[in-house]
């Protein structure tokens, strides 16, 4: 590396998906406060992500029902019905 334009604090950190309750080790300048004991037994600095590679609706290939979940299902259970013709 060239003297003088890279930080520090480049060390291996922890970057923890708190959705998917994986981690992966990377070498970062992150600034934590933290730190987790990892599977290797050794504590790294810890930074929490919520989204990564593992909970990501792209990668893992499962996608959100958005009828059945928020607004929109609220607003079909509440008007769904409205407008249908009524059977004599």
């Amino acid at each position: 590396m060239k003297k003088g334009i890279h930080p520090d604090n480049y060390r291996t950190v922890l970057f923890y998906d708190s959705n998917a309750k994986q981690g992966f080790l990377i070498r970062s300048c992150a600034r934590t406060t933290t730190t987790m004991k990892w599977e290797d037994g050794n504590e790294y600095p810890l930074f929490m992500c919520d989204t990564s590679s593992a909970s990501h609706p792209y990668y893992t290939g499962k996608t959100r029902q958005i009828a059945n979940e928020g607004r929109a299902s609220d607003f079909v259970n509440r008007y769904g019905k409205f407008g249908t013709l009524k059977s004599k």
